[in-house]
């Protein structure tokens, strides 16, 4: 149940390619934890979160207008292996270039990858731990199977 902000100035991505950013960064998170086929679980539990700026309201300390953009991840403790870390934060660099449609824009892509504390992580008021995903994976997989 990863969390996904991206923090970008209003101009970096067309309106109407929002929903894909967050379904393409979606799925290259899913497929950085080794969710291999995600089905609704997955899915409807990863949120994305697009923070769109006034220029201006993001840059460097050269003043020169450089476009930079944050995408940062949050996810369960441990749902990344350092394998996972490089694949996604590669992943993540190529979606946001893409979508900006300017290729120069993974040299100005920021990833962050963060891990919940344990129990820090949670959702219809319960604080998920190791206990809490296990029992919740469980009960996904047995919903599946019906």
């Amino acid at each position: 149940m990863p969390m996904i902000d991206v923090y970008a100035e209003s101009n970096t991505f067309a309106a109407d390619i929002l929903p894909e950013l967050g379904k393409e960064l979606t799925h290259a998170v899913l497929r950085a934890e080794g969710v291999a086929k995600p089905g609704p679980f997955h899915l409807n539990n990863t949120a994305f979160f697009a923070h769109l700026m006034e220029p201006r309201a993001i840059g460097t300390a050269s003043g020169d207008g450089a476009r930079v953009v944050r995408v940062q991840i949050i996810t369960p403790p441990n749902a990344l292996t350092r394998a996972g870390q490089i694949q996604l934060t590669r992943e993540a660099t190529d979606v946001v270039a893409k979508l900006s449609g300017d290729p120069s824009q993974a040299g100005r892509t920021w990833v962050i990858l963060s891990e919940a504390a344990e129990g820090g992580w949670g959702i219809a008021g319960t604080a998920y731990g190791k206990e809490e995903f296990v029992a919740l994976a469980v009960a996904a997989e047995a919903s599946s199977s019906h």
